[in-house]
């Protein structure tokens, strides 16, 4: 089983718009993330950063300017089930 860590979710973004809050709990198997030298090219680049972990480090990435594109850092297929799909 993975470690479980909190996303806290940036307002007015995809993500807050698909999981209605501030917060979420997900569930991690590995520590990897992006070089933190990277992070302002990303950002510049205009991908935007939506979603941080304890340590304010990046977890949920999206393209304001494509209507549904969000990427993760963490495994939302383990809490996802036919019945209650993962946001």
């Amino acid at each position: 089983a993975g470690e479980k860590m909190t996303v806290n979710i940036q307002p007015n973004s995809l993500a807050h718009d698909l999981y209605g809050s501030n917060v979420a709990v997900e569930e991690y198997f590995c520590h990897f993330g992006i070089n933190p030298m990277y992070r302002d090219a990303f950002v510049d680049a205009g991908m935007r950063i939506s979603g941080t972990d304890r340590d304010n480090e990046p977890r949920i990435f999206e393209l304001p300017t494509h209507s549904f594109f969000l990427a993760s850092l963490f495994v939302p297929q383990t809490s996802s089930t036919p019945a209650k799909p993962h946001p």
